[in-house]
C-alpha cells in the first residue's frame, strides 16, 4: 500500500463518538453506588486521567483496592450501556471520514472499549468501511493504550509510523503515539479540558476538521 498524506488512528469514545455525557452519567451512576458524591462535567473533564484507577486515587485520595475497582468497573459499564443507546457520532465525523475514504487516505480505529463490543457497534454507525483495521481492548480495563497502540501499529500492513498521527480526547492518546513512535492530535470535545490536553506538548484541536487538519500538517 503506497501511503499518501496521514494515516489517521482514530480513538472511539469521546472522538468520533460523542459520548461524554453518557460518561458522566456512568460515572455518577458508579459513584452512587460506593457512597461517592456526584461530579460535574468540568470537575470531570479536569480530573479525569487514564489508567482509570488514577482518576478515581485524584477523586477519593487513595487508589481503589482490587475489589472496589472491579465493583466500580462493572458499575460503570451496566450505567454506561443504560445511557449510551441514544449517543450520536461528533459532529462532521461521518462526512470527514467518507472524505478521506473518497480521497486515499488510510484511517483505522484503536479504542479502549472492549473489542467485542466495539466490531458491531461501528458497524450499526454505518462507518465500519472507512477503517483498514479496528483493535479494541482485549485486556484488563485498568491500563492505558501505550502497548495496544504499538501492535495496532504493527498491524497496519504498509503504512510507515512516521505517517501515523493518532487523534483522540484523551492525554493517554498522545503517550500511546509517542510509546508507538507516531504522532498525535489531541481534541477537546470529549473527556479532557483544553488545559489538560495542551500539557501534552502536540496540536490541540476544537474540532474534529481541524485535527485532521493538524494532522495533515504534522507529516505535510
Amino acid at each position: 500500500m503506497t501511503q499518501h498524506g496521514a494515516h489517521i488512528v482514530w480513538d472511539w469514545n469521546g472522538t468520533l463518538l460523542h459520548d461524554v455525557d453518557a460518561v458522566l452519567a456512568a460515572t455518577n451512576g458508579s459513584f452512587a453506588e460506593v457512597g461517592l458524591p456526584p461530579i460535574t462535567l468540568e470537575r470531570y473533564r479536569d480530573l479525569y486521567c487514564v489508567p482509570v484507577p488514577r482518576f478515581y486515587e485524584r477523586l477519593m485520595g487513595r487508589l481503589p483496592s482490587e475489589e472496589e475497582w472491579l465493583a466500580m468497573d462493572e458499575a460503570f459499564h451496566r450505567h454506561y450501556a443504560a445511557h449510551a443507546v441514544d449517543v450520536a457520532l461528533a459532529e462532521g465525523a461521518a462526512r470527514l471520514l467518507e472524505e478521506r475514504l473518497a480521497a486515499g487516505r488510510t484511517q483505522s480505529l484503536c479504542s479502549l472499549a472492549p473489542h467485542e463490543q466495539l466490531i458491531p457497534l461501528v458497524r450499526t454507525y454505518g462507518i465500519d468501511r472507512h477503517f483498514v483495521r479496528v483493535d479494541g481492548r482485549t485486556g484488563r480495563s485498568d491500563q492505558g493504550k501505550a502497548a495496544q497502540m504499538v501492535r495496532h501499529l504493527a498491524a497496519l500492513e504498509g503504512i510507515p509510523v512516521e505517517r501515523v498521527v493518532v487523534v483522540g480526547d484523551a492525554l493517554d492518546d498522545a503517550l500511546a503515539a509517542a510509546h508507538a513512535g507516531s504522532k498525535a492530535v489531541l481534541y477537546s470535545g470529549g473527556s479532557h479540558s483544553r488545559a489538560s490536553l495542551a500539557s501534552a506538548g502536540v496540536p490541540v484541536a476544537d474540532t474534529l476538521e481541524e485535527a485532521v487538519e493538524a494532522a495533515e500538517r504534522l507529516v505535510g
